[in-house]
């Protein structure tokens, strides 16, 4: 299956898949407002901010599965990423991204970038995988990997 058929709900609650970013440079995260890791909402955004116009997204996917540190509702996770930090990137519904009611995507995303020793469990919020222009998953990072680490990676695949 293309990562572009994955069915995905907005924050907002409208279904929809990956379709619109067909072609794109996509930074999938699983983000959470209430994180020590959550100080990357900023860089993740001046990365979606600096490049968007050449061809790249962030994608946010909060999740409550890492010490149930997304404890509002979407409409509230919304309104904190606004406000507190500034995001304007996409973001999605609340969702799990390990285990058996993992969503499709992050089951995707997993299997195809493993973690450390070939894992393919998400160990913590704000682990990030990086997509290419033609949907395959080429690299995964940690939460400690701050946005900036990433850009040279980025660049390469928007060139």
């Amino acid at each position: 299956m293309s990562i572009y058929n994955f069915e995905v709900k907005t924050i907002r609650g409208e279904q929809q898949t990956l379709a619109p970013y067909e072609g794109k440079v996509m930074l999938i995260v699983n983000t959470a407002t209430g994180c020590g890791f959550a100080p990357q909402f900023k860089g993740l955004q001046k990365l979606h901010d600096d490049y968007q116009d050449r061809g790249f997204a962030v994608l946010g996917f909060p999740s409550s599965q890492f010490g149930n540190q997304e404890k509002g509702s979407d409409s509230e996770v919304a309104q904190t990423c606004e406000i507190n930090f500034g995001v304007s990137f996409p973001l999605y519904s609340k969702i799990n991204v390990n285990g058996s009611d993992a969503h499709p995507l992050f089951k995707h995303l997993t299997n195809e970038a493993r973690g450390v020793f070939g894992s393919k469990a998400i160990k913590w919020n704000f682990t990030k995988f990086l997509v290419d222009r033609d949907g395959r998953v080429v690299k995964r990072y940690g939460s400690a990997d701050e946005p900036a680490k990433i850009e040279k990676d980025i660049l390469s695949l928007l060139s």
